[in-house]
């Protein structure tokens, strides 16, 4: 193991790649200043017409998260309202087990 590591420090200082401008201006955009996009990163941005007809799916998706998001709401006010119902039930069955006792 240790010559594992002794063999990848030594390769690492042998091995020290000189700076080009690409890396330095990657290196300016890490840092938070603003680099100007090239055109490579601006057509990979730009909007793409194939793909416009997939969009059009947003408000039904919208509207099916909202139904289902609303169908939970029911569903559990349900099982609470059951839960509420058999415990009341219960509850006066042991009061008139009581009473004829």
């Amino acid at each position: 193991m240790a010559f594992l590591l002794k063999n990848t420090s030594l390769s690492q200082l042998r091995l020290q790649p000189q700076k080009t401008a690409v890396d330095d201006a990657f290196a300016l955009s890490r840092r938070g200043i603003h680099v100007e996009a090239g055109a490579r990163e601006k057509a990979l941005l730009a909007p793409d017409p194939s793909l416009k007809r997939f969009k059009s799916h947003k408000k039904s998706v919208w509207r099916l998260k909202k139904f289902g998001d609303v169908l939970t709401i029911v569903v559990v006010a349900g099982c609470c309202y059951e839960i509420y119902v058999k415990a009341v039930m219960r509850e006066e069955a042991r009061k008139q087990a009581k009473e004829s006792a």
